[in-house]
């Protein structure tokens, strides 16, 4: 007996499923994954990194959002980083719920069921987008953080963090994560 061919999705589709479903999921390439809950040290590494950013931000004209901010990458990439930064009048699409469309800083935690997509094709995609300007990948097994920034020329320089006192500078939005 052969599998049953997973079904493809349009992004319509999608966001209508998404707005009264009882679980958060990412849509890609036609594709629908739910989003499983995430570890206890993975919340405590994102909430503490969250915490620490909107403290920084507080007086500034920046939103930071954590988990729930659904962002529109492409049409056909929907997704719910752990935490995302924009600055001045975030753009929203409103179809079926919110989806942000100029994300400043994404950050994601790493997650052994999701790494090898947030480093690779989700990561690609992201820095694709023009109004990304930073991209962080925390890992919540060790000390180590690959931290991305746009340069003037298109391209993207990668720092790489891995000692308990090294500080992640973010320069779009003038913080320092230690």
């Amino acid at each position: 007996m052969s599998a049953l061919p997973k079904p493809i999705y349009n992004a319509e589709e999608y966001l209508a499923l998404e707005e009264s479903a009882d679980y958060r999921s990412q849509f890609y390439g036609g594709e629908i994954f739910a989003m499983a809950g995430a570890s206890r040290r993975h919340n405590t590494v994102a909430m503490n990194t969250a915490s620490n950013l909107h403290f920084q931000l507080r007086t500034r004209p920046c939103e930071i959002y954590q988990n729930d901010m659904r962002v529109k990458v492409f049409t056909d990439f929907y997704t719910y980083p752990d935490i995302v930064i924009v600055c001045g009048e975030p753009q929203i699409e409103k179809k079926h719920g919110e989806n942000l469309l100029n994300p400043l800083v994404i950050i994601e935690v790493l997650s052994p069921s999701t790494e090898k997509f947030d480093r690779g094709e989700k990561a690609r995609l992201y820095r694709l987008m023009p109004s990304l300007e930073e991209y962080v990948l925390i890992s919540q097994d060790k000390t180590h953080v690959e931290h991305f920034v746009r340069q003037a020329n298109g391209g993207w320089l990668l720092t790489e963090l891995s000692e308990m006192s090294d500080v992640l500078e973010l320069p779009t939005v003038s913080c320092q994560i230690n």
